[in-house]
């Protein structure tokens, strides 16, 4: 098991993803918002690189949309975008990904201009 492994290692840092992913597909949306903080808090706790956090942000945010917790995603696909802007500039892939995922949760909430005026700024750069 993961377990018994440090922190760090990525076998352990794997099987917490695939729990998390295979709670929330099973529809045990609580249980892998758990998963899914333990995740975070273990890889802010080991220094993880930058686009691992965010890419961990990512599937957080994905659980709390799940539990119909709109605004909480919102805020986190913002700050992935933000994040992936800053690290790799706004012609990046994993940037301009990051920014159709928050125009979606814009969307998600119905907020279709704030959805378009952000689109409007990525697709240039597409």
């Amino acid at each position: 098991t993961y377990l018994g492994r440090p922190e760090g290692n990525s076998s352990r840092r794997s099987a917490m993803t695939q729990l998390g992913n295979g709670l929330s597909a099973a529809g045990h949306h609580e249980d892998a918002l758990s998963v899914n903080e333990a995740e975070l808090s273990m890889m802010r706790r080991v220094g993880a690189p930058e686009e691992v956090i965010l890419g961990t942000l990512g599937n957080l945010a994905g659980t709390y949309c799940d539990l119909g917790r709109q605004e909480c995603a919102l805020r986190i696909t913002r700050d992935i975008y933000q994040g992936f802007l800053k690290l790799n500039g706004e012609e990046s892939g994993d940037t301009i990904l990051a920014s159709i995922n928050y125009a979606a949760s814009l969307g998600n909430l119905n907020r279709f201009n704030e959805a378009k005026s952000s689109l409007r700024k990525t697709i240039p750069v597409a």
